[in-house]
């Protein structure tokens, strides 16, 4: 290594020496805290499961019964009008399909999608939405942190 890149390095270390020297105390030495967590049970009081509705549209045949040539009798007629009326109808005839017209259908799904959950841990009561149902105990993080006060600079 030649005279003048020496010379620049030892300048470069010398400098960073100084800033590192001009720094407060509190900035040189840095202590990471492990968290303070654990993991317990709570007991599950109540799962309300949340869900959603869709709607759907579809387009079916609807096809209406064509009458028998032998059902022109009266007691016939009367005895399908009265099952027609209590909506008793068994046999409903098949129908040929020169009777037939498209029907919109509406449907409607109800599927869960989330679970609404009331549990106690240490007497304290808790409702969290969770996306599965938990059954009788929830594994909960429990989690405690000091509140540090802020130091006043004004004296």
């Amino acid at each position: 290594m030649n005279r003048t890149a020496l010379q620049a390095s030892i300048l470069v270390l010398a400098s960073a020496l100084a800033a590192a020297s001009s720094l407060p105390a509190a900035a040189q030495h840095t202590v990471i805290q492990a968290e303070n967590v654990r993991f317990d049970y709570a007991q599950v009081l109540r799962v309300t499961p949340v869900y959603q509705t869709l709607r759907a549209t579809t387009v079916e045949q609807q096809c209406d019964p064509e009458p028998a040539a032998s059902e022109n009798s009266r007691l016939s007629r009367v005895v399908g009008a009265v099952r027609e009326a209590l909506g008793r109808e068994r046999n409903p005839k098949p129908s040929t399909g020169e009777n037939c017209r498209p029907v919109p259908v509406d449907r409607e799904f109800r599927r869960p999608i989330a679970y609404d959950v009331d549990y106690v841990y240490k007497g304290a009561r808790f409702r969290s939405r969770l996306p599965e149902d938990p059954g009788n105990k929830l594994r909960i993080r429990v989690a405690v942190t000091p509140v540090i006060t802020p130091i006043s600079t004004s004296r």
